[in-house]
C-alpha cells in the first residue's frame, strides 16, 4: 500500500494535471482530475481513445460522485447504493456540469465508488472523483502488473503501486435507468 507521503505527493500530481498510474479491482488503471480538460486531453492521448467514448469517474463515496450525476428515484437508486463501495459501475443521468469530455457522446457518466484500498486513499487524499480508466492502448489488453503498466502507457506521470482486487475482468456495468448490463 502506498505511504500517507506518497498519497500526498500523488495527489499534489493530479491537481497539477498529472495522469497516474495504480492496480484497481481487476487491472492497472490511469487516471486524472476529471475537471481538468489538459489531463484529460493527456489521458486520451496515451490510450489512443476516442473523446466520444466517455470515461469511468471512480469515488471513495457517494459524496465524491454527487456533483457529476442527476437524483433518481429512491426504487432505481436503491442497487446502486446497495453495491458501493463494491467494484460496481453505474451508468446514471449525468448532471448539467458534468463536461462533455466525461459523457462523451451520452447523456449519463458512468460512476463508481470504489472499495479497492488504494483507489478509496488516492480519491481520499486528492478530495473528489477521478477519472479511471483501464491502463492500456485503447482495443488492447489491459496492464494487470506494473510491468504491463510500463510497456503499455509509459507517458504515465507517477505510479502507486499496490495489488489488484483480485477481480478477473474489470468491473460490471449497468445502467441504472433500465438495468440492462453494458459490460458482464
Amino acid at each position: 500500500m502506498a505511504s500517507p507521503f506518497q498519497l500526498r505527493l500523488a495527489a499534489h500530481r493530479l491537481r497539477l494535471g498529472g495522469v497516474l498510474a495504480w492496480p484497481t479491482e481487476a487491472v492497472w488503471g490511469i487516471g486524472c482530475d476529471p475537471l481538468n480538460p489538459h489531463a484529460v486531453r493527456r489521458l486520451m492521448a496515451i490510450k489512443q481513445r476516442d473523446f466520444s467514448r466517455g470515461l469511468i469517474l471512480v469515488g471513495a463515496s457517494y459524496e465524491q460522485i454527487r456533483p457529476y450525476i442527476l437524483p433518481l428515484p429512491e426504487k432505481q437508486m436503491q442497487p446502486v447504493h446497495e453495491s458501493w463501495p463494491g467494484p460496481h459501475t453505474w451508468l446514471l443521468p449525468a448532471s448539467p456540469d458534468t463536461p462533455a469530455w466525461i459523457t462523451g457522446a451520452s447523456s449519463l457518466v458512468a460512476v463508481r465508488v470504489s472499495a479497492h484500498p488504494l483507489t478509496r486513499e488516492l480519491c481520499l487524499s486528492f478530495g473528489g472523483a477521478l477519472t479511471s480508466t483501464s491502463a492500456n492502448r485503447s482495443g488492447h489488453p489491459p496492464a494487470r502488473n506494473a510491468l504491463q503498466l510500463r510497456l503499455r502507457c509509459p507517458d504515465t506521470d507517477a505510479v502507486l503501486h499496490g495489488p489488484c482486487g483480485g477481480l478477473p475482468r474489470p468491473t460490471p456495468i449497468r445502467n441504472a435507468l433500465s438495468g440492462e448490463v453494458i459490460r458482464p
